[in-house]
């Protein structure tokens, strides 16, 4: 079976989907708004003439790339491609304006591949068991994670936490404007356009781009420029010390929320950064461009591409948007994901397995070789740029839906975007709560719905447990640190004198 594996997924069509694939996901995720999700929607039709292991791998290969894409803008021109590269835009941009663009993208490429073959290393391994324990997660557990997940504002917010906080929390209030799922009373709005909710990605493509381009106006006369030369694209040694210190780790991470169902590659990233924040020995350069605060987002929401996939295979239950379209892909080849899909469709599992790892493979010598090519969109006159990313903002917000209100809302963002810039309040915080606002709520509700009332449910499974140690750690852990190592110090003078 070993060697029909390899037949399949070294074929000369196979590999050639593989790096077309790659390559669109890279382009697309790049392009602000259009998600990962929208790239494999767009393609599937394409496989529907393949074979399996064609059509499959190459939707693999537009994923892989497409989530590594959206760091490309984020670090070039502060303009996440997609939600997943939102935490490595607050300290990635910092690096292009610094001259250092060569080297962020290094960094993010390679954090990348760690953390994409890591989760590569999970779905081959251990699938089946961690499959397992996400089928234990109930509501409870649910608002759990979104909790530590909100608890991370407090971290990426730098020196300006309690900014930070009120921005989060506009964040989780604006989620709240729609029609609530649980009564069906309309809150806030009987706008028909935001009955549903108020997509968050208009308004992160507003706050992080739209917001730059405003920016960007009052330098258009200026003739400063960005160094856009590329010293050097292979990270420093100690660069290296911290990829296989912190991405693996991260890595880890990103592929147990990936196979968490509902939890994407956006939350992989944000815990990432705030994973890679508590590894650090030095807190205080996050926010001002450290490499720590690229890589473990990078991690994070790569390892988050192998974890969707595995209760995807072994129980038919996609673990993100992308992979939903992947079993509609699977279902129009005539299989069905689920245990059966291991017992009757082995080569195709492992090639699979084997697929995604030469897709994240690929996606690495892709990065590295193109950086040059990457960095010469910070030579272009400031001119130019700025009404190029107006278009991009609008093209990018308008295609979500072709709802010309998602436009409106997007510049809104911008405006008030531009504002909280000047006023240095961090709008990541924003982003956080309208992602992870929704989902606590939901599940907050839920789980007392289901137990009429008793908040004991938060407290009553050991990964109840687990997340609130989570979040006593994420709130507490930074504090203890330096009460320890305040007594540490004092026992040692003491002991001294």
């Amino acid at each position: 079976m070993f060697f029909q594996v390899l037949s399949e997924t070294f074929h000369p069509m196979v590999f050639l989907y593989m790096v077309v694939g790659v390559a669109s996901g890279i382009c697309i995720g790049a392009l602000p708004g259009l998600t990962a999700t929208m790239g494999v929607a767009l393609l599937l039709p394409m496989t529907f003439g393949m074979e399996a292991t064609e059509g499959i791998l190459m939707l693999l290969g537009i994923y892989v790339g497409a989530i590594y894409g959206g760091s490309i803008t984020a670090v070039l021109l502060h303009t996440p491609g997609t939600p997943a590269s939102a935490a490595t835009a607050i300290d990635g941009y910092r690096f292009s304006q610094r001259g250092e663009a060569g080297r962020a993208l290094g960094l993010t490429t390679l954090g990348s591949y760690i953390g994409g073959v890591v989760s590569v290393i999970c779905l081959w391994l251990i699938s089946p068991q961690l499959a397992k324990l996400a089928l234990n997660f109930s509501s409870a557990e649910f608002f759990l994670l979104a909790l530590f997940g909100l608890c991370i504002i407090s971290n990426i917010s730098g020196s300006n936490q309690e900014k930070g906080l009120i921005c989060g929390c506009l964040g989780v209030l604006v989620a709240t404007v729609g029609i609530d799922g649980v009564t069906g009373y309309i809150r806030f709005s009987k706008n028909i356009n935001v009955l549903s909710g108020i997509n968050y990605i208009p308004i992160m493509i507003g706050l992080f781009a739209m917001s730059q381009a405003f920016e960007g106006i009052e330098t258009i006369f200026n003739k400063e420029k960005i160094d856009a030369k590329i010293d050097r694209v292979l990270p420093k040694k100690s660069d290296v010390k911290h990829l296989f210190r912190i991405a693996p780790v991260t890595g880890l991470i990103g592929t147990f929320i990936g196979i968490i169902p509902g939890a994407g590659a956006d939350i992989g990233s944000f815990v990432g950064y705030n994973v890679a924040r508590g590894m650090s020995k030095n807190k205080d350069q996050f926010g001002k461009g450290s490499p720590e605060a690229i890589i473990g987002p990078e991690g994070g929401n790569n390892g988050v591409t192998g974890g969707a996939m595995i209760p995807m295979l072994t129980l038919g239950v996609p673990g993100d948007a992308v992979t939903a379209i992947m079993i509609g892909a699977l279902t129009i080849q005539g299989l069905t994901p689920g245990p059966m899909l291991f017992q009757e469709h082995k080569v195709l599992v492992y090639s699979i397995f084997l697929g995604m790892f030469v897709a994240n493979t690929i996606m690495m010598i892709m990065g590295l070789s193109c950086i040059k090519l990457f960095t010469k969109v910070l030579k272009i006159p400031v001119g130019i740029l700025t009404p190029l990313i107006f278009v991009l903002c609008v093209v990018g917000s308008y295609s979500m839906a072709n709802n010309i209100f998602d436009v409106y809302v997007m510049m809104v963002s911008g405006i008030v975007g531009y504002f909280l810039s000047k006023l240095k309040v961090p709008t990541s915080p924003a982003i956080l709560g309208l992602i992870l606002g929704p989902m606590a709520e939901a599940n907050f509700r839920t789980a007392l719905l289901k137990t009429s009332g008793d908040v004991s449910v938060f407290f009553a499974t050991p990964l109840c447990w687990f997340f609130i140690a989570l979040i006593f750690f994420s709130i507490f852990g930074g504090s203890i640190g330096k009460l320890i190592l305040r007594i540490v110090k004092k026992g040692r003078g003491e002991g001294a004198s």
